[in-house]
C-alpha cells in the first residue's frame, strides 16, 4: 500500500514538473496523436489539452511543416534517436505569439525543438516527445548582432562623403577583376578623373561648397554607370570606376557622357552657383600587365595627359 501511496505521488509530481515547466512538451504516439499537451502549449496556443487529446497534429494544426516534421518524428521512432530543429533552420515549428508582443522586439516567438524517443515496457519506441524552446531574446539579440556587424561592414567599405567604395575596398574589387581576367578573357576598362581646379573651388567658395561639388560629382558617376560597375572614391577629388566588359572605345564613350554631364551640371551652394569640369584617363586591361597596379598607373598616366592637355577631356591609354 505503501509503494502505491508513493507511486501514485511519484506520478502526480512528474505530472505537475511536466505540466507547469516553461518549456512546451507534447508527446505523441506512432500515429502522430496527441497524448501530452503541457500547459506552456496551452497557455501560448490557446487550445485546452481536453480538446487536442487524441488528435492527430497534422490535423490539429494544418499550418505545420508536414512532410518535414513527419520525416523528423519518423526517423526517432526508427533510430531510437534524438532529432533537433534550431530557429536558424525553421524560425518557429508551432507559431506562437511572443510573451511581450506589445513592448517586445518580436510578434512571433522563435523557438528550438528537441525531440526524444519514449520507450514503453515492450522495449520498443511507442512515443515521442517534442520540446519546443522560446529563444525569441536570443534569436533577435544575434540578428542584430549581426545586422551590426554588416553596417560595420559597409561602414568600412563605404566613403561617408560620397556613397562610393573607399580606396582600400574599390582598390580589393579592382584586384579581383584583374586576376579575374584571364580566366574569363573578358575585357574591363578603367576609368580615372578628378575634378579640374578643385582647390580653386576651395579656396574660392569654401570646403563645404568644395564637399558639395564632390557629392554632386559622385551622384552624377552613380547615375550614368552600370549596376556592375565598380565605381570608388580614390582619394580627395580623384575617383575611379572600372568599367566590366568594357574595352578602350568602350571605356571613351562612358568617359565623354560623364565629361559632358558635369560640364552641363552647375552646383547651387548658398546662393552661389559653381560650374566646374573633370578631365579623365582611360585604360584598358591586357595581358601585358603583370599587376593590377600597372594597369592603375596607365590610367592615371592618361589622366595626367588630359590635365596637360588643356583639362576637361578624355585621354586613353595606347599600348604600344
Amino acid at each position: 500500500m505503501n509503494q502505491l501511496s508513493d507511486d501514485i505521488s511519484e506520478m502526480h509530481m512528474l505530472l505537475g514538473i511536466i505540466h507547469n515547466v516553461d518549456v512546451g512538451l507534447v508527446v505523441l504516439d506512432r500515429d502522430y496523436r496527441i497524448k501530452i499537451w503541457n500547459h506552456f502549449m496551452w497557455n501560448h496556443s490557446g487550445i485546452n489539452p481536453s480538446v487536442l487529446v487524441e488528435k492527430n497534429l497534422f490535423e490539429a494544426f494544418p499550418d505545420l511543416p508536414e512532410q518535414w516534421l513527419q520525416k523528423k518524428l519518423d526517423t526517432v521512432f526508427l533510430l531510437n534517436n534524438r532529432a533537433f530543429s534550431s530557429w536558424q533552420q525553421r524560425p518557429h515549428i508551432i507559431k506562437f505569439n511572443s510573451y511581450n508582443p506589445i513592448t517586445g522586439r518580436s510578434g512571433t516567438m522563435f523557438q528550438n525543438m528537441t525531440i526524444f524517443p519514449l520507450v514503453g515496457v515492450s522495449g520498443q519506441v511507442e512515443h515521442v516527445c517534442l520540446m519546443l524552446y522560446d529563444t525569441t531574446d536570443a534569436a533577435l539579440d544575434e540578428q542584430a548582432l549581426q545586422t551590426a556587424n554588416t553596417e560595420l561592414d559597409r561602414i568600412g567599405r563605404i566613403d561617408g562623403l560620397t556613397g562610393l567604395l573607399n580606396r582600400r575596398a574599390w582598390e580589393n574589387a579592382m584586384l579581383a577583376e584583374f586576376k579575374r581576367y584571364p580566366r574569363s578573357e573578358q575585357k574591363s576598362a578603367l576609368v580615372m578623373f578628378d575634378i579640374d581646379h578643385f582647390k580653386r573651388v576651395n579656396d574660392t567658395y569654401g570646403h563645404q561648397a568644395g564637399d558639395e561639388v564632390i557629392r554632386i560629382v559622385s551622384a552624377q558617376l552613380l547615375e550614368t554607370k552600370r549596376e556592375i560597375d565598380i565605381a570608388g572614391r580614390y582619394g580627395g577629388e580623384e575617383f575611379c570606376i572600372v568599367l566590366l566588359g568594357a574595352e578602350l572605345e568602350g571605356g571613351r564613350i562612358f568617359a565623354e557622357r560623364l565629361r559632358k554631364a558635369i560640364e552641363a551640371t552647375v552646383v547651387t551652394y548658398e546662393d552661389l552657383e559653381i560650374k566646374f569640369t573633370i578631365s579623365l584617363g582611360v585604360s584598358e586591361i591586357s595581358e601585358k600587365l603583370s599587376t593590377h597596379t600597372e594597369w592603375l598607373e596607365q590610367a592615371d598616366k592618361a589622366l595626367y595627359e588630359s590635365k596637360e592637355g588643356g583639362r576637361n577631356r578624355t585621354t586613353l591609354h595606347k599600348v604600344e
